[in-house]
């Protein structure tokens, strides 16, 4: 049976999971559309925060990704308060069903978290399957890619190499975009900061360079933590992106082929 629960706004009744570390913000409203839609949620702006006695309106204001890979996911949500917590995207959406109610909580009234350990041991369980052993340079790479990187916020010059002309599948408009990886990616600045790869739409202006695998690039854009996912199942494999590339180059601009 269906619980009513009043929208008491009383942050004492209220179990917080504080984010720990950096929280990624939406780029666009695309990317908000796309990660709801990636999280089997309703594209809204509002949802519901339920416990036993009560429920909270909140927005989702963010993310944290983690695993090896970055492709798993915890919500941070924003109270009308102003106070953030962390939520498993499954939980949320559970939470917005009409009979989410008793079952959902334990004797003395706190969530049950059984559900969400039980989705996060899947989770787990995926991450820690046996994979084939990793070689030195591998596990070099990894540590190197593990490193926390203080991306510029403002526009900056860059060098890179054309590495792959890729095609990514963009859930807005459900067709594929057209898209550039580049590899030995540097920010240069007072002390030139290595990327590594980094990839960015092949737009008109990129294409007016009739640009070639094996090209050096010079040229002035905006670099932002955006994964490009690594091969797709429906792109052919001249177009399938050889790895997933964590960063995205924004508006690029005074290209110069060296």
């Amino acid at each position: 049976m269906a619980i009513t629960l009043p929208h008491i706004e009383d942050a004492n009744q209220t179990n917080y999971l504080p984010p720990q570390g950096e929280i990624q913000p939406f780029e666009s409203e695309e990317e908000y559309e796309t990660k709801l839609k990636e999280w089997k949620l309703p594209a809204k702006k509002a949802f519901w925060f339920k416990q036993k006695t009560h429920q909270r309106k909140v927005e989702i204001v963010g993310y944290q990704a983690y695993g090896e890979e970055d492709d798993h996911y915890t919500i941070v949500i924003k109270f009308q308060d102003g106070k953030l917590s962390c939520i498993h995207p499954a939980y949320l959406k559970e939470m917005q069903a009409g009979n989410f109610g008793k079952e959902a909580f334990d004797a003395a009234g706190q969530p049950n978290t059984a559900q969400i350990e039980e989705k996060q041991a899947d989770e787990k369980t995926k991450e820690q399957a046996p994979t084939p052993p990793k070689t030195t340079a591998t596990k070099t790479k990894k540590k190197e890619a593990a490193k926390k990187i203080q991306l510029p916020e403002d526009k900056v010059a860059f060098s890179a190499i054309v590495k792959q002309f890729a095609l990514s599948y963009n859930h807005f408009t459900e067709d594929h975009d057209e898209v550039i990886v580049l590899d030995e990616v540097v920010i240069h600045q007072d002390d030139p900061l290595p990327i590594g790869l980094a990839w960015c739409s092949h737009s008109k202006t990129l294409k007016k360079q009739e640009l070639a695998i094996g090209n050096k690039l010079s040229f002035n854009g905006k670099i932002v933590k955006k994964k490009l996912p690594k091969a797709q199942d429906d792109v052919d494999e001249e177009h399938k992106a050889e790895e997933a590339v964590p960063y995205k180059i924004n508006n690029p601009s005074k290209i110069e082929k060296q």
